[in-house]
């Protein structure tokens, strides 16, 4: 029954075996505490990843940690702070706390200050995935800046200033705009003929827009480079960006300066946190 889940899904465990998922929850309980008796899941740690993951409803976090060598989930809490994840360094100790050499996470402030304190040998880097999200979302709000401007065309002027014709080809903008997010989201190689085509009436209509998605499509190649090659095309896209002139790609670029250092331990060490974001797929 522990093997079924940690395999397969809740709805496929409680189907096949024809049992409630709190029977299984107890099992679990009862397989992991036997396990723990005769084998220590925190020996050996070098490299980890830390995450948290939302379940259930509600902001109901656990923090996640993952072996990267081994690619087992070791550890997990209800949680989503400091405090949280001392209860793993605590458990961990201060020896092999020490041991660690490197660790994954996002840009959460509460993980690097837990991981300075407790972990000083270890080198913190930054998950890629999280710091494109960065530029994802900076592009999503220049889409709904354009979005917004063009609802607003219409009841912007007055009564019989604008034909019945041109306000429904600003309304038929303003839809097209919504409904462009995912064209500027995915990843070019994703991309379908009907978002391509967005992608070719954005840079017609909107060229600083399209200018920031090329921005956002540049740092997710730099993730794609590994050493030498990574950190020089880091440093022309910081440029890149600060040339724009559109006031928040330069406000990315600086959030960007500012975790440097671990943007910099990422793209020499070739770490990220997609062990750690598989696992959660199956523990959320």
């Amino acid at each position: 029954m522990a093997w079924l889940a940690a395999r397969t899904s809740k709805s496929a465990v409680t189907q096949l075996m024809r049992i409630s998922w709190r029977t299984v929850g107890a099992i679990i309980t009862r397989v992991m505490a036997d396990i723990d008796a005769v084998a220590d899941r925190l020996a050996g740690l070098a490299r980890i990843g830390i995450d948290e993951v939302h379940y259930r409803r509600g902001s109901r976090y656990l923090v996640v940690v993952t072996d990267h060598d081994t690619g087992r989930l070791v550890w997990a809490a209800p949680g989503r702070d400091r405090a949280t994840l001392r209860g793993f360094v605590d458990l961990l100790g201060p020896e092999r706390s020490h041991r660690l050499t490197h660790v994954t996470a996002d840009g959460a402030d509460w993980i690097a200050d837990v991981v300075a304190q407790r972990a000083p040998r270890a080198t913190l880097c930054a998950d890629p995935f999280h710091i494109v999200s960065w530029a994802q979302a900076t592009l999503d709000e220049l889409r709904r800046k354009a979005w917004n401007t063009a609802r607003g065309k219409p009841g912007g002027s007055l009564p019989g200033q604008r034909s019945g014709r041109k306000v429904l080809r600003s309304q038929g903008q303003a839809k097209r705009w919504k409904n462009a997010r995912w064209a500027l989201w995915k990843n070019p190689d994703t991309l379908t003929l009907e978002q391509r085509s967005t992608l070719e009436w954005i840079a017609l209509n909107d060229p600083r827009l399209h200018k920031a998605y090329l921005i956002k499509e540049g740092l997710r190649y730099v993730f794609t480079l590994r050493g030498r090659d990574a950190l020089d095309a880091l440093d022309r896209w910081r440029g890149w960006a600060w040339r724009s002139k559109i006031p928040e790609i330069v406000a990315l670029q600086r959030r960007i300066a500012n975790h440097q250092t671990t943007i910099t331990a990422t793209l020499t060490h070739g770490l990220s946190n997609a062990l750690t974001e598989s696992v959660n797929t199956k523990t959320g």
